[in-house]
């Protein structure tokens, strides 16, 4: 029992040497490696340019102050509100909302979509009337999205479902 027990110390003692070796020598790395590479990586840092972006936006005033009898004529170029998107092109007609838009699907049957022209597929729907297809239309239905995916106004979207109620009577 003896023997073993030496020889159970023995290898624990050696491993534990051979592993602060190691832990010690990866600290020494680290350390080396760090002080290599401090001045041009705290350079390179500083000069990224999303950092120095970030700086600016974070440093950027909030307010500007205008001053009674001075030339304030800076002030209303940074106040002024920037040049707004152009607005959605919204089709006048029930015919372009289906030429632009409604047309992807309902001319080609995509994902079930009842095609233009086919009798069958749109007599059951026309049955349940306008307005169950109106509200269809605009809060989606299947694979349809809320207003086939535009941004279009109830009363547009009304229009090209008449538009295609009319193409399949």
């Amino acid at each position: 029992m003896s023997e073993s027990q030496s020889s159970d110390t023995q290898f624990f003692n050696s491993f534990s040497m051979v592993l602060g070796l190691l832990v010690a020598f990866a600290i020494v790395l680290f350390a080396v490696a760090r002080s290599m590479g401090a001045d041009s990586q705290g350079e390179a840092v500083l000069l990224e340019p999303l950092h120095l972006a970030s700086v600016q936006k974070n440093i950027a005033p909030f307010a500007q102050v205008a001053i009674a009898g001075k030339d304030n004529s800076a002030l209303a170029a940074l106040s002024s509100p920037a040049v707004a998107a152009p607005a959605v092109a919204v089709p006048a007609t029930g015919e372009l909302a289906f030429t632009q838009v409604c047309s992807a699907c309902h001319a080609t049957g995509v994902n079930g979509a009842p095609k233009v022209g086919d009798h069958a597929a749109w007599a059951p729907r026309i049955a349940q009337g306008k307005e169950t297809l109106y509200k269809d239309a605009i809060a989606g239905k299947g694979a349809m999205p809320p207003k086939g995916g535009t941004a279009w106004p109830d009363a547009t979207i009304r229009m090209a479902v008449d538009y295609m109620i009319s193409l399949n009577k």
